[in-house]
C-alpha cells in the first residue's frame, strides 16, 4: 500500500514545491532570509507531527552516526535553499525549477553507476523521453542565458546540494520514519542558515502581518507538505522513477510563471513540457504482463 501511494505523493509533492519560487518572490525579505524562514517555520509543525502520529515516532535509539547523517542532510539542504533562493530572484521561475531539479538526473546516474541498478527497456525509454524534454527546456533557457546566467548557475549549484541531501536523507530514511528524518534535517538546516542571515544586511523580519503569509506558506507548504511527500516517496521508489517525477516541477513552475509573471513559454519549452508529461504518464501506467508461451 505504501509503495502504491509513493508515486502520487511524488507528483503532489512536486506540484506543491513548484509554488515555492513564487512565495520567494512575494516574500518581503531577502532570498537568504526566506530560505531560513522556510525551515524555521516548519520545525515546530514537523516535531508535533512526529510526536502525535504513531507511525512517525522514533521507536529505536538512533546511533550518533545516524544522527550525523541527518545533520549532514540538513546542511546539504541549507546549501540547496541558499543557492536556489538567490537564483530564483535572478532568473525565471521555470529556469529556477529546471536547473535545481537536475538533481533528478544525478540521482538516476547514481542509481545506475554506483548502485548498479539497471533499468528495464521500458524504464530506459521513459528516461530517454524525459531527458529529451529536459534538453528542450535547456535549449530554450540557453537562448536567454546571458540575461539569467548568474541565476541559472546558482540554481544548478543548488541541484548539486539537493542531490547530496537526497542521498544523505535516503540512508537515514531506511532506519527512521520519514517525518522524523525531515524534522531532524530541517532543524540542522535552520541552525546552519541562522548565522548567515544574522550577518546579512537584509531585513530578517517582515514589517507587517501580511508579510508573514508567503513565509508561512513556504514553511508549511514547501517544507512540511511538499518536502514531506517527496521524502516519503523516495523511500519507496527507484531513482529512475523519482528522477522523472521531480522533472515535473519545472513544468508546473513554467505554468505558474506564465500565468503570474507573463514569462511566456516558447514552442521549444512547450514541446519539452509535453515530452516530460508523456514520460510521466508512461511511468505511471502498469507494466504489460508477459505473454504466456503458445502451445505448439
Amino acid at each position: 500500500m505504501a509503495a502504491r501511494l509513493a508515486y502520487p505523493a511524488l507528483l503532489l509533492g512536486s506540484a506543491v514545491l513548484a509554488l515555492g519560487p513564487l512565495m520567494v518572490r512575494l516574500a518581503p525579505v531577502g532570498p537568504m532570509q526566506s530560505a531560513f524562514w522556510r525551515l524555521a517555520v516548519a520545525v515546530i509543525p514537523l516535531m508535533l507531527l512526529v510526536r502525535f502520529i504513531p507511525s512517525q515516532r522514533i521507536t529505536v535509539k538512533p546511533s550518533r552516526a545516524l544522527w550525523g547523517g541527518v545533520a549532514l542532510a540538513g546542511v546539504f539542504f541549507a546549501g540547496d535553499l541558499l543557492a536556489w533562493h538567490l537564483g530564483i530572484v535572478r532568473t525565471t521561475l521555470a529556469n529556477a525549477s529546471l536547473f535545481s531539479n537536475m538533481a533528478g538526473f544525478i540521482m538516476m546516474a547514481w542509481g545506475i553507476v554506483v548502485l548498479g541498478m539497471r533499468p528495464t527497456p521500458r524504464q530506459a525509454g521513459v528516461v530517454l523521453v524525459a531527458v529529451v524534454g529536459a534538453l528542450c527546456l535547456f535549449g530554450a533557457s540557453a537562448e536567454l542565458s546571458m540575461r539569467h546566467l548568474v541565476g541559472d548557475l546558482l540554481c544548478l549549484l543548488s541541484a548539486v546540494f539537493y542531490a547530496g541531501y537526497l542521498l544523505a536523507i535516503g540512508k537515514a530514511r531506511g532506519a527512521l520514519p520519514s517525518l522524523a528524518v525531515l524534522a531532524g534535517s530541517t532543524i540542522a538546516g535552520s541552525v546552519a542558515l541562522l548565522p548567515i542571515v544574522l550577518l546579512s544586511p537584509d531585513v530578517l523580519l517582515p514589517s507587517s502581518a501580511e508579510g508573514w503569509l508567503p513565509l508561512i506558506a513556504l514553511g508549511l507548504g514547501s517544507q512540511v507538505l511538499g518536502q514531506g511527500l517527496i521524502v516519503y516517496a523516495l523511500a519507496h521508489l527507484p531513482p529512475s522513477v523519482s528522477g522523472v517525477g521531480l522533472l515535473m516541477q519545472p513544468v508546473f513552475a513554467g505554468i505558474i510563471g506564465w500565468t503570474m509573471f507573463n514569462e511566456i513559454m516558447g514552442p521549444l519549452e512547450l514541446f519539452g513540457s509535453v515530452l516530460i508529461l508523456a514520460a510521466l504518464v508512461s511511468q505511471s501506467l502498469p507494466a504489460r504482463p508477459a505473454r504466456p508461451p503458445q502451445a505448439e
